[in-house]
């Protein structure tokens, strides 16, 4: 049997909206607590690799903690996270004009970058913004004509809301793309650069790991490109795997602890 094949992972990759819980105003959970334990039993180690752009690492944890879901914060690779650490590492510290929320704005300036209102930055940096407006998209458009380089937390094109899917940071990016002509530095899934810095963190083989998402085009079209195994968790984005080869397909995150 494939599921058998998952005894086998040293590192198990979770994503957080639509696997653990789902909704961004009003959280409702819908699992993880049992995942967690099991495979802390069985000494496997894990991150939660979440596109949220929105809230900082430290606010995801305390939320974890919140629904019993035992994740250190180590544990916790947002994209907010991991675009600002890219860009420190990649360039130093840097000048950027935001286009996001608060949780984004806090993991660069704790990674040393200044944020900047004014006609110049050296990155326009985008996340999921559900206050934008033209002005915002106007500026980061001219200011990347006028030589600012762009940088996307990533491109999915939903996110699960608490009453189903909604847009996520994509469209956005690509609105700034199309106005200027230039391509963003992708992070999140599905980029393949995500991937490997998790199992760079986590000192894993690709083959050594699987991701367990719930949706296609980022979770699972990401691990693929990554060459990474998967796993579909049908409680959030997709419930079908589409053409997509997984380990297993459940409907539950907890339901994978007999697969284990």
């Amino acid at each position: 049997m494939r599921d058998s094949l998952l005894g086998k992972k040293r590192l198990f990759l979770f994503d957080l909206d639509g696997v653990f819980y789902k909704g961004k105003e009003t959280r409702t959970k819908i699992g993880g607590s049992r995942a967690v334990r099991s495979l802390r039993e069985k000494g496997k180690k894990l991150f939660v690799l979440t596109n949220n752009s929105t809230d900082s690492v430290s606010t995801v944890h305390r939320r974890l903690v919140d629904f019993d879901i035992p994740v250190t914060r180590d544990e916790i690779l947002t994209s907010g996270l991991l675009t600002a650490e890219y860009l420190r590492k990649k360039h130093g510290t840097v000048s950027y004009f935001l286009v996001g929320e608060k949780g984004l704005d806090s993991e660069m300036r704790r990674a040393g970058h200044t944020r900047t209102r004014g006609d110049k930055a050296d990155f326009v940096v985008v996340g999921l913004d559900r206050s934008l407006t033209y002005g915002k998209l106007d500026q980061a458009s001219r200011l990347v004509m006028e030589g600012s380089s762009l940088i996307a937390t990533h491109t999915a094109r939903l996110y699960m809301y608490r009453t189903g899917p909604a847009i996520a940071t994509g469209p956005i990016v690509k609105a700034i793309e199309f106005a200027t002509g230039r391509r963003a530095v992708v992070i999140g899934k599905p980029s393949p650069l995500m991937f490997r810095l998790a199992l760079e963190r986590g000192g894993c083989a690709k083959a050594e790991a699987v991701m367990i998402g719930d949706q296609v085009e980022t979770d699972l079209e990401g691990a693929r490109g990554a060459g990474i195994d998967s796993v579909l968790v049908r409680s959030g984005v997709d419930t079908e795997p589409r053409g997509v080869k997984v380990l297993a397909a459940i409907d539950n995150v907890d339901d994978i602890v007999p697969l284990v």
